[in-house]
């Protein structure tokens, strides 16, 4: 059973939420908080495996916490804000996966919570295309252009980091879609990944 802190500054918001993990046979909301301060306080005091963190709150806001509150659960965002820097700093400040209101399913939600609790990134969608087309207009150099892949496993990172998806690059590179598969999972082993989002990450210079 996963431990779960719900923060967010909107009590029907919470509620909704408590809502959608209590019906999970994984998952237990163990405490909620309304802001940053009290967020820190309870996870202090119940220990959970993932706290869902809003950004915008009054007393202390998401970012400004997260550094301290990633030192004692793993955190993922959940939040109204597509703000390609926010996503950014959030990721570079410890926080494992990042959802936007009204941008995911409950299915989608039981599942991120799944992964961040196991240890894996998760970016939805939606928060994805942001990050992505903000990584095309700023694309950042990346800390270890090689990582031991083939040329040909570059390349197929270079366009999973433009957003194709597996058909896209398989037509671009002249490629099967299983090919372009396989490449993709050599990939995620030489990175130490496990999934498109945290290769995306790694590849980029960003997780």
């Amino acid at each position: 059973m996963i431990r779960v802190l719900v923060v967010d500054d909107n009590p029907i918001v919470r509620a909704a939420l408590r809502g959608y993990l209590d019906a999970s046979a994984a998952c237990t909301v163990v405490a909620e908080a309304a802001d940053g301060q009290e967020a820190l306080a309870e996870a202090r005091r119940t220990g959970p495996a993932v706290t869902l963190l809003d950004h915008r709150m009054p007393l202390a806001d998401g970012l400004s916490v997260l550094p301290e509150l990633t030192r004692l659960t793993a955190v993922l965002v959940l939040t109204s804000d597509p703000d390609p820097v926010l996503i950014a700093r959030m990721l570079h400040g410890g926080a494992r996966g990042y959802l936007i209101h009204g941008a995911f399913t409950p299915a989608e939600l039981h599942r991120a919570v799944e992964a961040v609790a196991a240890g894996h990134g998760w970016l939805s969608p939606a928060a994805a295309a942001v990050a992505t087309a903000s990584m095309r207009v700023h694309p950042l150099p990346r800390a270890h252009p090689r990582h031991g892949l083939t040329r040909r496993e570059q390349d197929v990172l270079d366009l999973l980091a433009e957003g194709l998806s597996n058909a896209a690059i398989a037509h671009r590179l002249l490629l099967t879609e299983k090919t372009v598969k396989n490449h993709l999972h050599r990939a995620y082993a030489k990175l130490r990944v496990t999934n498109r989002t945290e290769a995306l990450l790694r590849w980029t210079g960003r997780g």
